[in-house]
């Protein structure tokens, strides 16, 4: 069953917009039990392409760069995470002393170093595809570079497994899934959050000659052509009851692109989303679009500058929408 987490009185046609008239590196452990990522030149070969960095290990697996633009940029989407969420770092009802926590993808490693200072008696480990995290994390917390759509290797379980934003790299989500459930301990939760990555608009001002509508869908082919699921979010609660958890729980945030909402919660959290857009145009779309459609690098950047001139008018009521999902894996299966 999905619900509105703090949301529940917000429908999505009867969103109210406003009236505009005209108008965490200090905390560190020993390094080499906090930093166990190999840094091998297959690893940190970083490819250069149409002015953006990429990862090297499993190359062109994930399309998006792994430069400090980007980085960046995934920091602002923690700080938006945090805003939809009010403050908390997750939904699911884990234990008050877990032992063991997976983060996959953990991107800048933000999460894994809060949780780590939340359970400072858990271990707490990260994997990308990159090895961009900080070297001086805390002491209980350990990144590697790991491709979750292989076999996992743990051999030892995991009180609670998290992923977010990970529609852009998995290919195989039945299987993604399914390992969570065999590397999650009996009674433990998994919880993974995913956009739909389509854009509308509640009131329909997101028109068909709007230039976010065309590279919205225009994205969104690319993505299916290379094997991922744009729509990942709204699958996430059908999946996960099919991998084997129970007692599964979704969530269903709204997330605008801009001010516009008069609901003050929508209001900050459509600043944010709006600021990560803006930042992340050209990640979202050089790849993908060069690589995929033909485009030139050029081409892209013409039309990331009609896309932000678009944002930037408040009577353009875009906005996507956030799923978060957690289930627990049986006591006996």
């Amino acid at each position: 069953m999905v619900t509105e987490a703090h949301q529940a009185p917000i429908a999505v046609d009867d969103i109210e917009v406003s009236n505009y008239g005209e108008e965490p590196d200090s905390a560190y452990g020993e390094e080499v039990g906090s930093y166990t990522t190999s840094l091998a030149t297959n690893v940190t070969d970083y490819k250069v392409e149409n002015n953006r960095r990429y990862h090297a290990y499993k190359e062109g697996s994930y399309f998006l760069p792994n430069d400090e633009k980007e980085n960046d940029r995934l920091d602002i989407m923690h700080k938006l995470t945090e805003v939809t969420l009010h403050g908390k770092l997750n939904l699911a009802p884990i234990p008050p002393n877990p032992q063991r926590i997976l983060d996959i993808g953990t991107g800048t490693g933000i999460w894994a170093m809060q949780m780590g200072d939340k359970y400072p008696n858990a271990e707490i480990l990260g994997n990308d595809l990159s090895p961009i995290q900080p070297r001086w994390v805390p002491p209980n917390v350990k990144f590697e570079v790991d491709d979750v759509e292989e076999q996992w290797t743990y051999h030892e379980k995991f009180d609670f497994i998290h992923s977010r934003f990970m529609g852009l790299g998995i290919k195989n989500w039945p299987k993604l899934l399914s390992q969570c459930l065999e590397n999650v301990k009996p009674g433990g939760y998994v919880e993974c959050m995913e956009n739909d990555l389509e854009c509308t608009s509640p009131d329909g001002t997101l028109t068909k000659d709007k230039a976010l509508y065309k590279f919205n869908h225009e994205f969104l082919k690319a993505s299916i052509e290379t094997g991922i699921d744009p729509h990942a979010g709204p699958l996430l609660e059908e999946r996960m009851k099919a991998a084997g958890f129970v007692d599964v729980v979704a969530h269903k945030f709204i997330w605008p692109v801009g001010t516009w909402p008069a609901d003050k919660h929508l209001k900050e959290i459509g600043a944010w989303n709006y600021l990560q857009i803006q930042e992340g145009l050209e990640a979202f779309w050089y790849a993908l679009f060069t690589r995929q459609l033909g485009y030139s690098q050029r081409e892209v950047d013409v039309l990331c500058a009609k896309v932000r001139a678009e944002l930037k008018d408040p009577k353009l009521h875009s906005m996507f929408s956030l799923h978060v999902v957690y289930g627990r894996r049986p006591e006996s299966t």
